[in-house]
């Protein structure tokens, strides 16, 4: 597979996700589109949504609820794209969607990998490959990055590392989509900073490659830690994303 695959793949995935064409993220102008749901979009993906903004960094591609589209559409074309995911600048489109029982919520990056920098990244420890049958007893919280109990359906293969037979690190990789597969990955506290999430991080990378899917890889812009790994291991930003949910969803986080 090569990266210029794994784009066209990843540009295509975002299409379903939006309700747009692959094309719509390459322009120069912004677009807003009505949210609906796709039997092709991400799994977990709660569509369709009411304001939800991705920009793979030429522009951005809002889709919203016909309620938003027009609010939305005057923020989108009044800011620079690389501006708008960030503070002060969210601090308007937050106050737009509190109109409408909403708040800004989740602020994410998402990276894919580059074919040309992946490599099998060492550990001092033993690595095993695992697939969904191994994952039974492993929905803990120690492993909650890893694996989602909620979604254990998805959860289709990992990388577990251990120290004479005792379970420290784990990523894991669920089927999120037809064609991409997102990791997570978790390490026990006390093996931490020895390099053992980049070495679980870039063996699954290869295992998802060796299945004909993307692999792809998201973190919070303030999570430096995850970030590095990401880009330890050979990944690369992609795209960005910014999603408005109801006040009490929000609340309940909180």
């Amino acid at each position: 597979m090569t990266n210029k695959e794994i784009w066209r793949i990843a540009l295509q995935q975002s299409a379903y996700d939006c309700n747009c064409a692959p094309e719509d993220f390459l322009s120069d102008k912004s677009i807003v589109t009505v949210s609906k749901k796709h039997p092709l979009a991400r799994k977990y993906l709660s569509l369709p949504f009411e304001c939800d903004l991705v920009s793979y960094g030429n522009n951005i591609v809002a889709q919203t609820s016909e309620a938003l589209a027009d609010v939305v559409g005057e923020y989108i074309r009044k800011y620079p794209v690389s501006h708008s995911f960030e503070t002060p600048h969210l601090l308007v489109l937050d106050e737009i969607v509190s109109k409408y029982g909403l708040r800004v919520c989740f602020m994410a990056e998402y990276f894919l990998p580059d074919i040309e920098q992946l490599k099998i990244l060492p550990c001092d420890y033993e690595l095993k490959v695992l697939h969904q049958k191994d994952f039974e007893t492993l929905y803990t919280d120690e492993w909650s990055n890893a694996l989602c109990e909620k979604r254990k359906e998805l959860d289709v293969l990992g990388v577990g590392a251990y120290d004479k037979g005792k379970l420290i690190g784990l990523a894991g990789c669920s089927a999120d989509c037809d064609t991409m597969y997102q990791i997570g990955v978790d390490v026990l506290p006390e093996y931490r900073r020895q390099g053992i999430a980049s070495a679980l991080t870039s063996n699954l990378t290869l295992e998802i490659l060796a299945l004909n899917k993307v692999p792809f890889y998201c973190a919070a812009w303030c999570n430096i830690k995850s970030v590095r790994n990401a880009i330890k291991c050979g990944f690369r930003p992609a795209w960005v994303e910014v999603t408005a949910r109801e006040k009490t969803f929000v609340d309940g986080l909180n």
